[in-house]
């Protein structure tokens, strides 16, 4: 049965209040529940989902901001049915547009047949495949505690690990830096070598995909699963007090048990002692163009990285656009603006090969999110505990790696640390 979302004032006094409707909020509130325990979620926006939402407008299905979907999660695994989500898979792999022309980069082990630049020294010399297939083999293979390590002070950042896994500077220039400037929103290669390890582990064993429905399906195949009445919407909490929460309108919620699973800023001005971290901003544009300028549902990367990386929706999943148009996305580092636009076009003319004609491309949207990820730079505590105090906790993103298995693992956590201190 999918869960009623209402705006009004809740009823009974629930055993634990959860402050956020995006998947750590929704994943606590879900295990609460499994456990016996009466939840009310207070969301300040219109619908559940966080920064996981989708808009519709004049028949497109926007994301807000770029995102994909990872199937090899574990907490993704266990929580959702995959199938209902209708999934449509990018290509395993991507293509570098370079000065010297467009490279792909293609896993062999799944599309043999498109590693020919790979394979055939175009892209990467011997000792770069050498080390390509040496470290997908550890990350890919290798337990999962093995590929996490161990935290420390000496713990090397991306770079530094890159270097040391035998990759040569020029192929962490033309390939890893461009490319995970967009999965880590900074382009110094300054993240956590721990973070690399696991994102690279999660690629080789699982598919990059979207649903049909747009990114906003996950948090709504969540929410479908909580009792009827447990989300309360356009409901912001202002206050945590030592009785429970009190709403922007000044409603008193009160429980004993209340988890805050906002973003970090909100975190921290909700709880006292929760520090903000630092968030990693990007901006998405969406232009809708008459012809798919590229027919495949590829990423394709810029390596001089004016933008992180495009890709075109609609073959993705066609129907992310209404009609025959074709839906793009194009996605930059930081908070730009719509005075930005006119360069990302210009720019995404020479990387689609189409000149002038993104001229005639129509501007859809802008989506600049100033927190899209948190910052996880070395040394990085890949999980933490989510208590603040008796009876109040903190989850998300933020408290564990800027993922969505982070997310759901972190409101796991909550929910865990919640329950036992009620059932105390």
């Amino acid at each position: 049965m999918a869960a009623q979302h209402t705006s009004g004032r809740g009823g009974a006094r629930p055993d634990a209040v959860v402050v956020g409707a995006g998947l750590a909020g929704l994943a606590c509130a879900l295990d609460l529940t499994a456990a016996g325990l009466s939840v009310t979620v207070l969301e300040a926006s219109d619908a559940v989902g966080g920064r996981m939402r989708t808009d519709r407008r004049d028949g497109f299905l926007l994301d807000r901001g770029f995102q994909v979907f990872n199937t090899s999660y574990p907490q993704v695994r266990r929580r959702l049915d995959l199938r209902s989500l209708r999934l449509r898979p990018f290509t395993p792999g991507m293509l570098l547009h370079t000065p010297d022309g467009r490279l792909r980069f293609a896993d062999p082990t799944r599309r043999p047949r498109q590693a020919g630049d790979l394979l055939r020294g175009r892209l990467a010399g011997p000792r770069d495949l050498a080390a390509l297939a040496a470290l997908g083999a550890r990350d890919a293979f290798a337990p999962a505690a093995a590929v996490r390590g161990r935290p420390g002070g000496r713990e090397p950042d991306a770079r530094r690990a890159l270097r040391a896994a035998g990759f040569s500077p020029a192929f962490v220039e033309r390939m890893w830096r461009p490319f995970l400037s967009g999965v880590f929103l900074e382009d110094e290669l300054a993240t956590s070598a721990r973070f690399l390890h696991l994102v690279w582990r999660s690629m080789l064993r699982g598919t990059l995909c979207l649903p049909a429905g747009g990114i906003g399906a996950v948090p709504r195949a969540l929410a479908a699963r909580l009792p009827p009445g447990t989300v309360r919407l356009e409901t912001p909490v202002r206050e945590v007090t030592g009785e429970g929460v009190v709403t922007a309108d000044g409603e008193e919620v009160p429980a004993r048990a209340v988890v805050v699973a906002t973003d970090g800023r909100t975190a921290a001005a909700l709880l006292p002692g929760v520090d903000a971290p630092a968030g990693r901003a990007v901006t998405t544009f969406y232009h809708a163009a008459p012809l798919s300028p590229l027919p495949e549902p590829t990423l394709l990367v810029d390596t001089e990285r004016h933008v992180l990386n495009t890709v075109v929706l609609s073959e993705v999943a066609p129907g992310r656009s209404p009609d025959t148009r074709a839906l793009v996305s194009t996605s930059v580092l930081g908070a730009a603006g719509e005075a930005d636009e006119p360069r990302v076009r210009a720019r995404l003319g020479e990387l689609y090969g189409t000149g002038s004609a993104t001229d005639r491309w129509e501007h859809l949207a802008t989506y600049a999110i100033p927190d899209a990820l948190p910052a996880m730079e070395p040394p990085l505590v890949l999980s933490r505990t989510t208590r603040v105090a008796p009876g109040r906790y903190v989850c998300g993103d933020h408290r564990a790696t800027g993922s969505v298995q982070g997310a759901l693992a972190s409101g796991a956590r909550a929910a865990r640390e919640a329950a036992a201190f009620l059932r105390a």
